[in-house]
């Protein structure tokens, strides 16, 4: 014989599929926009600039000069750039998005 498992009761307002969102939430996932906002900005416009070939790193590895030097990687980078902005705007997106308790649903 097994032992009764307890029932658990929710309040009207809570349901147990749903998480209230709190304020380190919210926080939490603006700083993870800004992040990755300024990471794709920065990107996106560093390659190209005149002081990513006098970058430290490179004397650290001459063999791959060439690869640091190309077109082609520093385009690369910049659509990880491009990514990166892509997904903060689907972050703000999502956090401007009403919860689904929220939501009004009509019968007809």
């Amino acid at each position: 014989m097994r032992p009764l498992e307890p029932e658990v009761s929710y309040a009207p307002d809570e349901q147990p599929g749903q998480v209230k969102r709190t304020w380190y939430h919210t926080l939490g996932i603006v700083l993870f926009i800004v992040v990755c906002f300024e990471v794709g900005a920065f990107l996106i416009v560093f390659p190209w600039t005149p002081q990513w070939d006098a970058n430290s790193l490179v004397s650290l590895f001459p063999g791959l000069r060439g690869v640091w030097g190309s077109s082609y990687f520093r385009g690369a980078l910049s659509g990880l750039g491009l990514l990166n902005i892509f997904i903060s705007f689907g972050e703000v997106s999502r956090l401007r998005r009403p919860r689904a308790d929220k939501l009004k649903v009509s019968t007809l």
